[in-house]
């Protein structure tokens, strides 16, 4: 118990996030390795080189820079302060209009400024994407559920209560359709996470306190113990991951 202690404590102190990056755990926990679509391919079934690009809420740009498109046709924010200067590190050198956005009701850019714009587990506003985009643009995004790691969470902190309640495709979808969009597709998946030693799930909660608010290994240690109990017996510990996607099209003037 000791030793696991003492391991599970490094992994608390090792945990913190620059950009969006899961590579300290990988090969120690699997996701989003069987969802029913391909969100790079879904933006690649619709984005053309000449559209003007804003992948908003971009993390530290690593997904943005996945998808190469021109970097003088794109654009990004983001607004959590060590991403911010990551990306102005990594996406202004480059020629990405790169801006600080915090607040998704208020994006620093003029009416109908884009093509289409990109959102993979960041936050949104309908409305204020509707400004931004031009008639006929589209919206596409990947979005974390409401439902996501609950079991997780109730391993870790019974009774947590959900972060974000109402984040669902059948909710989110009528969202856009007030906002004057059409929900051209619409999908909703649950599928495995896995982890395969406690201390990548320790590192995990650390880093989305959202979901595991107030963790510490102190705090949940008879509960992580049950964890290895756990591990020792199955090979894994196991939850749900709740992801959607909606493609949505605002509608130009005179279609219904």
């Amino acid at each position: 118990m000791n030793e696991l202690y003492k391991a599970w404590k490094a992994e608390e102190e090792a945990a913190r996030m620059v950009g969006w990056d899961f590579s300290h755990i990988r090969g120690r926990y699997t996701e989003e390795e069987d969802l029913p679509w391909d969100f790079r391919q879904v933006i690649g079934e619709h984005l053309k080189p000449g559209h003007r690009l804003l992948d908003y809420d971009t993390g530290g740009g690593e997904f943005l820079l996945s998808l190469g498109h021109p970097y003088a046709m794109t654009s990004a924010t983001e607004g959590y302060p060590p991403n911010v200067e990551l990306c102005r590190r990594t996406l202004l050198p480059l020629g990405i209009d790169f801006r600080e956005a915090a607040d998704c009701s208020a994006l620093p850019f003029g009416d109908g400024a884009f093509d289409i714009i990109t959102n993979r587990h960041g936050d949104f506003d309908p409305r204020e994407l509707s400004r931004i985009l031009k008639p006929g643009g589209l919206f596409l995004t990947q979005q974390v559920g409401e439902k996501n790691d609950r079991e997780l969470t109730e391993l870790l902190l019974p009774g947590t209560p959900r972060p974000f309640p109402g984040l669902n495709l059948k909710e989110q979808a009528r969202r856009f359709e007030e906002a004057g969009f059409t929900v051209l597709r619409g999908e909703e998946a649950f599928r495995p996470i896995r982890f395969f030693d406690v201390g990548a799930l320790v590192w995990f909660a650390r880093v989305i306190p959202w979901e595991f608010p107030d963790f510490s290994v102190d705090a949940c240690l008879p509960r992580l113990l049950e964890a290895q109990a756990l591990l020792e017996r199955r090979g894994s510990i196991e939850g749900r991951i709740h992801r959607y996607l909606i493609a949505a099209r605002k509608t130009k003037q005179g279609e219904t």
